[in-house]
């Protein structure tokens, strides 16, 4: 078995990452300003948008951590799935709510709603918080990329977090949203490209024979008998659904890495569309990468060496073991290629975000007067925060998977209820949105520490409860009962898919 890269694979993955960079290059030219950089004139097509958005979404931490928690994870196997179904109800939800409050701001930050809804305060301390989670978790992303790098050349993982960083940061902070946006269309192929591969060598090398030795809870995917509240089960049906909706409504709707790219949209249908088709694609794209998971799992069962090697590595290095092990010469630097495209589309937006956020929000810069190397130097800086960040999280012991899940749901939930106050209890005010907001995560602190036991799945609808109740007791003020405008067409197609994945989830067969 290789433990590195051939001189055809170094080419492979070398084509791929001159191939970005000359993207980003050439796009680069063309730009004159923060408007250019950041909102890409408001042209971008609805099924663009939605390529991007779902390869941004479902990045390296996706490829890399999903396939370990269903083959090796504690708790793991396939009830992640479930997970899933959270999604086309929060696409709904998010069109009926949000989008028409986030497509009313004129710049490019999301948070100017936050800034004429409540006043200048809140805007800043929801661009803070947005700041401080989105930095922490691009760490989190650049540490799961480094781990592939980091075998498949040998290096050590702080060596190759750094390389993979510098580069990131190097092409982002050229090319702007354009850059981001046509680059992870590229990604996205490469990405869903590369899984369907490794599972087709798994296949080859047998690992569906070992199916039938993979414990019967690897196997298992509705979780309907557990609740995440103390038993001990976190990733059972009801936390994953419920806890899934607000997670993802805040994440599409009230994170500005996301929101922005339906900032760019041509008009508010295209920024539907793009809605919608995530939330009908994303489903058979985890779908594959947990197959994927799945036939590993089985690999390891038959497979003494496989075995063998994995005995003496975190979780995450799975992926990582099978490509350099398996995979021959030339498809082995393709789907190298396609990790590394993995984690780039997750790091291109969150970079292109966060430099939007400091210069709108913070520093009270609007796109139309910054000139085209500030958010660029911004951009950089970032850059420099998340190769640190993601050096700190390389001394973690949790897995990928769940530690970008647990950081973003410690905020998610008390920054969707200031926006969603917003929309519908025009009595409450910023000072008490704020305070709201701070209770929120207060509560979210509280759970991890004095109750260890609660799912973290639940702090999303908890952290959102406890920041909209108090919201609304410290305004007196009560919600706006108002008839929404319903998305016929939209809403039937999300709730279809809803019960057509439902309906899947009860047919996987189970060992």
């Amino acid at each position: 078995m290789t433990s590195s890269l051939a001189p055809l694979d170094l080419a492979v993955v070398a084509a791929y990452l001159a191939a970005i960079v000359g993207m980003s290059y050439a796009i680069a030219r063309r730009q004159r300003t923060g408007g250019d950089y950041f909102l890409a004139g408001r042209s971008m097509r609805g099924s663009v948008l939605a390529a991007s958005i779902l390869a941004n979404q479902a990045s390296a931490i996706s490829l890399i951590g999903a396939p370990a928690f269903v083959a090796l994870r504690a708790g793991g196997g396939l009830r992640w799935l479930q997970y899933e179904l959270a999604l086309p109800l929060a696409m709904l939800l998010a069109i009926v709510v949000l989008l028409p409050a986030l497509r009313s701001v004129p710049g490019s930050s999301i948070y100017a709603y936050a800034g004429r809804r409540y006043g200048p305060g809140t805007r800043r301390a929801l661009a803070g918080t947005f700041l401080l989670a989105r930095g922490l978790s691009l760490g989190v992303i650049i540490y799961a990329s480094a781990l592939v790098v980091a075998e498949v050349l040998a290096w050590p993982v702080d060596a190759a977090l750094i390389a993979v960083g510098l580069f990131a940061v190097g092409y982002t902070s050229l090319g702007g949203i354009v850059a981001d946006i046509w680059s992870d269309v590229l990604q996205l192929a490469l990405l869903w490209g590369g899984t369907l591969v490794s599972a087709f060598y798994v296949l080859e090398r047998g690992g569906a024979a070992g199916l039938r030795l993979v414990p019967p809870e690897r196997t298992a995917v509705l979780i309907t008998g557990a609740h995440g509240l103390g038993d001990g089960s976190s990733f059972a049906l009801w936390p994953m659904l419920l806890g899934g909706i607000f997670l993802y409504l805040s994440y599409y709707g009230c994170d500005q890495s996301q929101a922005q790219r339906l900032l760019t949209a041509r008009d508010g249908a295209a920024a539907r569309q793009a809605l919608v088709l995530n939330g009908l694609l994303r489903f058979p794209l985890v779908l594959t990468y947990c197959g994927f998971g799945l036939l590993l799992a089985g690999l390891l069962r038959i497979d003494p060496a496989f075995a063998t090697l994995m005995e003496t590595r975190p979780p995450d290095s799975l992926v990582a073991v099978f490509i350099t092990g398996y995979v021959p010469a030339g498809l082995r630097g393709l789907l190298v290629a396609a990790i590394l495209a993995a984690a780039m589309s997750s790091i291109d937006s969150a970079m292109n975000s966060l430099a939007a956020v400091t210069l709108e929000d913070v520093f009270d810069r609007p796109a139309s007067r910054q000139g085209i190397w500030l958010p660029r130097l911004t951009s950089l800086g970032w850059g420099g925060f998340a190769v640190g960040s993601g050096l700190a999280f390389a001394r973690s012991q949790s897995g990928v998977l769940e530690l970008i899940n647990q950081v973003g749901s410690a905020f998610y939930g008390p920054v969707l209820a200031v926006f969603v106050l917003g929309v519908a209890a025009p009595g409450v005010g910023g000072r008490s949105a704020l305070a709201g907001m701070a209770a929120g995560l207060a509560g979210n602190v509280a759970l991890a520490r004095l109750a260890p036991g609660v799912s973290w799945l639940w702090w999303n609808p908890a952290g959102f409860l406890v920041a909209a109740l108090t919201g609304l007791a410290l305004s007196r003020a009560r919600p706006l009962v108002t008839r929404a405008m319903w998305p016929r067409r939209e809403g039937a197609v999300l709730l279809a898919a809803f019960a057509v994945m439902l309906l899947v989830l009860t047919l996987l067969p189970a060992n």
